[in-house]
């Protein structure tokens, strides 16, 4: 489960009632500070492992989960106020799936008058996890929406499966404007993984639904759905990104390898 759970929100009950109901293995909330902490931790019985990084600057991030997780890191691969979560989770079979949330601060006037750091991280973390044989999930607030071009080049660079195409858009934002929303929150995975469900949620007092999605996990690698192909001019395109923030994919943490 995926939640943008909007820092002045103080609905945490709604969201907590979400998770109790659903019984997501692993919780992500984004723009969570300190005391959306002190709330969600409430959830730590049942979700004995977490990642915690209470921010009061929109961009605070906690994992709370079932599942082990190991070689967790916090990281700010390209704006030193944003960080982004990586870890290894180890699922009950045994097998481990390497993790990373993201939540990329958006282009705007207030904040990044460009996309640039924004399309840095997610083709970073692309580069870094195309050259990986390990089960992958990246999810998170990416900030664009799915049809972009930084997205389909992220898709293409990193060779992750997108599970809403050919089912929905699942838009998450803006939850109080029922005819302007699009999908800013997403879950891209592995063909390690078939999808079982996925859907947008109740609404949580938040400017985001939040997104939930149940993946099966296959080691013989699923059959569902096509990555898009990256050619070589893709390639320089995110090469010529993460070269203009000075950001390397050997940066990202690499949990699990």
């Amino acid at each position: 489960m995926t939640a943008n759970v909007l820092t002045t929100n103080r609905n945490a009950d709604a969201l907590i009632s979400l998770v109790q109901t659903r019984r997501p293995d692993i919780l992500v909330t984004l723009e969570s500070d300190q005391w959306w902490q002190e709330r969600l931790d409430v959830l730590s019985p049942t979700m004995p492992y977490a990642i915690k990084c209470p921010l009061d600057n929109l961009y605070g991030m906690h994992v709370y989960s079932r599942l082990p997780l190991t070689d967790s890191d916090i990281s700010y691969l390209v704006e030193e106020d944003v960080p982004s979560m990586h870890a290894c989770v180890e699922l009950r079979c045994g097998d481990k799936v390497r993790m990373h949330f993201l939540h990329p601060a958006p282009p705007s006037p207030t904040e990044n008058e460009e996309s640039a750091q924004r399309d840095a991280e997610l083709i970073v973390v692309a580069r870094s996890v195309a050259k990986s044989d390990q089960p992958v999930i990246v999810t998170g607030d990416l900030n664009d929406v799915a049809w972009s071009a930084t997205t389909r080049l992220f898709r293409k660079i990193s060779g992750l499966l997108d599970p809403r195409v050919g089912r929905g858009m699942f838009n998450t934002y803006h939850a109080q404007l029922p005819f302007l929303r699009w999908p800013l929150d997403h879950l891209f995975h592995t063909q390690h993984f078939c999808l079982r469900q996925i859907e947008r949620l109740a609404p949580i007092g938040s400017d985001h639904f939040a997104l939930f999605a149940v993946l099966k996990f296959n080691p013989d690698r699923g059959t569902q759905g096509e990555g898009l192909e990256a050619e070589k001019e893709d390639r320089k395109w995110a090469k010529t990104i993460t070269q203009a923030q000075d950001v390397h994919r050997g940066e990202v943490p690499e949990p699990g390898e």
